[in-house]
Formats: structure tokens, sequence, C-alpha cells
């Protein structure tokens, strides 16, 4: 009897203290009187935890924050490479201008140009107003190009839609264009930009341009970039053609003194296409133009 009201006590206590939430602690494990387990026997090894695992989660090999893989495999560049300060991952309100490239062309007819690619943007990192311009002016006095007004909306980390609009210049008269566009950044770090543009008389145009970075050395980088434009309809006091109008290919090796600012050299080849083709003959011009070129890339 004395037996069953021990049992019977240490139940009612074991029923008490687990209603009220507290639970008991085990009795201290005497390894010593274990039997079959040989402590001394156990290597250090054996009782590492992070060996284990039993520290957190394994090492990730993924490239730290605020780095991006290089184009060659090789290693990791800081997003400053790219012209985006650590600043823009927010959407806090900031700016940035960048040129690809401002320097002067030299073709084979010993003429030559100036030559600029640019941008400027302010707003967050998910909306912005982003002025482009690209183009290039003769020391003979002709020149062609155009300047790009968007509002630019990020749909991805590396994806923006783009609209706004379009207005030609140089020699011939003046078009505006409406324009809707998508920016991004494809896999191997190909920077695709591809627009659509509407203009007055039913004139459509759709623009390409993909270009990537390949790093020789950390300061040594090359640059390989396609450019190809069409249009809907003729233009002939512009000289264009309808259907593929003019693509070029340029290739350019730039040092980075700093990531701010690049010198570059390089050789581009550009040829016109079908009608517009016709119109260069027609003018005394050459279908296909080769050049070299060089000037500095810089953002800030």
């Amino acid at each position: 009897m004395t037996t069953q009201r021990k049992l019977l006590g240490a139940c009612a206590l074991a029923m008490t203290l687990g209603a009220s939430g507290v639970h008991a602690q085990p009795a201290a494990m005497d390894h010593a009187s274990m039997p079959g387990m040989d402590h001394g026997a156990m290597s250090p090894a054996a009782m590492d935890h992070a060996a284990m695992g039993h520290g957190g989660a394994p090492a990730s090999n993924a490239p730290p924050v605020g780095s991006l893989p290089t184009s060659d495999g090789a290693g990791e560049r800081s997003y400053d490479s790219y012209g985006i300060h650590p600043h823009m991952m927010d959407n806090a309100s900031t700016w940035q201008v960048l040129f690809d490239r401002f320097g002067v062309t030299r073709n084979r007819d010993g003429e030559n140009a100036l030559d600029w690619d640019g941008r400027f943007w302010i707003g967050s990192a998910t909306d912005r107003l982003l002025v482009k311009s690209e183009g290039e002016r003769e020391n003979g006095g002709g020149s062609d190009g155009k300047v790009e007004a968007f509002w630019s909306h990020a749909v991805s980390p590396f994806w923006n839609l783009q609209l706004g609009a379009r207005r030609d210049i140089g020699t011939g008269p003046k078009r505006n264009w409406a324009a809707f566009g998508v920016e991004g950044l494809l896999p191997y770090n190909i920077e695709l930009e591809t627009t659509a543009y509407v203009g007055s008389s039913g004139r459509t145009a759709l623009a390409l341009k993909a270009e990537y970075d390949l790093l020789l050395t950390q300061r040594l980088v090359l640059t390989p970039e396609i450019e190809a434009s069409l249009y809907g309809k003729r233009d002939p006091e512009r000289g264009i053609g309808s259907g593929l109008s003019t693509g070029s290919l340029s290739l350019r090796l730039r040092y980075e003194v700093t990531r701010e600012f690049a010198p570059y050299i390089g050789v581009s080849f550009e040829r016109k296409f079908g009608q517009t083709a016709s119109y260069a003959s027609d003018a005394g011009a050459s279908r296909s133009q080769t050049a070299v070129m060089a000037g500095v890339r810089f953002w800030f």
C-alpha cells in the first residue's frame, strides 16, 4: 500500500506540473555509470558541432551582397562597376550621368566626327526620369542623332519598361516619335535595349542595341556592341528606307583608371541596307563605313 501511495502521489505531481506549464528537468545523466560508452576514446573532431552543421546553415557559394558575377565567370564585380551605387537599391531619390562613349571617330576617308552615347536619370530604384542621347557630328557640318526622354519603371531587379518620346536631330527635317521600350540585363551580363516608335504620317520604327562587357583583367574591359534600326516606311528627306535600314558593330577596349573614368580605343563597322543604301549612294556617300574611335567612358 505504501508503494501504491507513492506512485499515485508522483503521478498527481506530474499532472499538476504539466497543467501549470512547468516541466521537470531530467536528472543529470551519470555518464560514468553508462556501460559501453568510452568518452575518452571520442576524438575532438567528433565533438566539433560546427563541422556537424549545428552552427547554422552551410556556407553559401553565392556572390556577396553588392556584387554581380563577371562576364567571364572569374569572380565578382561591385555594383559600382556597372554604374549602380549601393544607395540606388532603395526608393530614395538619386541621380546619375553616364556616357558609354564620348570621343572622336575617324573613318577610312580621313573624316573626323564627334561621337557620343550618354544618359541622365533622376528618381528612385523603381521609377525615374530617363534622358538618353546618341549620335555623331562630322567636322564638315553633317550630323545625325537622337534625343529621348522616358518614364522608366522597374518591373524586376534587372528589367525596366520605358514610355516616352524621341526627337531626331541633325541633318534633315526633325522628326518626333512616341516611344515604348524595354531595357535590361540578360544572362551573362548582356545589356539589351529594345525600343518601338510611332511617328506622324504612319511612320513606325524599331531600334535594337546589345552590348557585353568582357573582363580581360580587373581594369581592362572589352565591349562588343551591336545596333540595328528598322523603319516601317520610307523617309527620303532623311535618307531612310523601309525595312532594315542600318546595322553596326563596334569593339571598344577600355582601361578603368577608376570605375568612374575609363579611356577607350576601338573600331566600328557600319552598313546601310536596302533603300537606305541607295539613298546614300545617290548622295555620294558610302554604303558601308569603317572607323577607328578613341574617347572616354565616365559616370558620376
